[in-house]
């Protein structure tokens, strides 16, 4: 593939719209088909990282992905969504720069979503689990009524049919435009985690780039198996605030995946591409008991 025409003796662009020129002539769109990796800044043929489960093929760095596609990637063909419907009624009519309401709208446009989380009930391999995965792009998976609520349905369905809860956490953490009604979902969240505790139903909690925030302080740290995928971001305040704070330089890697298990934060660091195959072996350890 030629990236420029020679003109006249001299050198060219072969257009202004990304195109290139083959050998043919013939113009040859390439727009949106590299993308450079964030880990280690080399151009990836998009095609090829999505064939790798959107982790960089040469550093390993993942990459986020979306709701839809993480439920994709963990359950078998066939699961059915649940909890769906549930949108924000903007509680405090709150406006910054712009409307809260406007800010969802373009959210749920984007995404296609109600709001930043999506439940879902399937097979894990054998197991028959509830999984709930947060969607990052939908304001930075922030957590506020409707999250917490679809998350806390999520929990309690897990109870009554005592199948084995799963919540993909990326976020950012609570969600400031409903103020103290963001706030309540850690306690509502974390309650509903101590009954599915005392029924000894089980609770794996997978953190991805990034789990932050109240998020973080909350359910994301309580599930009987913490895992997360290698390098993502993972703590309550962003290390360049901890920085101002203290006024000290951070360890490297400070906050991430691997620096957190090694200080026994966190049970297992997981590449994605293993992460179905090591929840499916995690299950079988913490099969949830018979009743009685």
């Amino acid at each position: 593939m030629s990236w420029f025409k020679r003109d006249d003796g001299n050198y060219e662009s072969g257009s202004g719209d990304d195109s290139a020129v083959d050998a043919a002539g013939k113009t040859v769109r390439t727009e949106g088909l590299w993308i450079k990796c964030l880990g280690c800044r080399q151009p990836i043929f998009k095609p090829d990282l999505e064939a790798n489960l959107n982790v960089c093929p040469k550093c390993r760095h993942h990459f986020k992905i979306g709701a839809r596609q993480r439920i994709g990637l963990l359950l078998e063909p066939g699961y059915e969504l649940v909890d769906g419907g549930l949108r924000s009624t903007d509680p405090l009519n709150f406006t910054d720069v712009k409307p809260y309401k406007k800010r969802l709208r373009a959210a749920q446009e984007a995404t296609g979503l109600d709001d930043a989380i999506l439940n879902a009930v399937g097979q894990l391999g054998p197991h028959a689990v509830v999984l709930s995965a947060m969607e990052y792009s939908f304001i930075g998976g922030s957590m506020g009524a409707v999250v917490g609520e679809t998350i806390a349905r999520a929990v309690d369905r897990a109870r009554l049919g005592r199948k084995p809860l799963i919540v993909v956490a990326a976020s950012g953490g609570a969600r400031m435009m409903e103020g103290v009604v963001s706030l309540m979902q850690m306690a509502k969240i974390s309650t509903a985690l101590a009954q599915l505790d005392d029924a000894c139903v089980p609770y794996i909690c997978v953190l991805t780039d990034p789990t932050t925030g109240g998020v973080t302080a909350s359910f994301a740290m309580l599930g009987d198996l913490n895992i997360a995928e290698p390098g993502a971001l993972i703590g309550f305040a962003g290390p360049r605030v901890i920085e101002q704070t203290i006024r000290q330089k951070l360890p490297e890697g400070f906050q991430r995946s691997e620096f957190l298990l090694e200080k026994g934060f966190l049970d297992a660091v997981v590449h994605r591409r293993e992460l179905k195959s090591y929840l499916i072996r995690a299950l079988e350890f913490l099969k949830t008991p018979a009743i009685g």
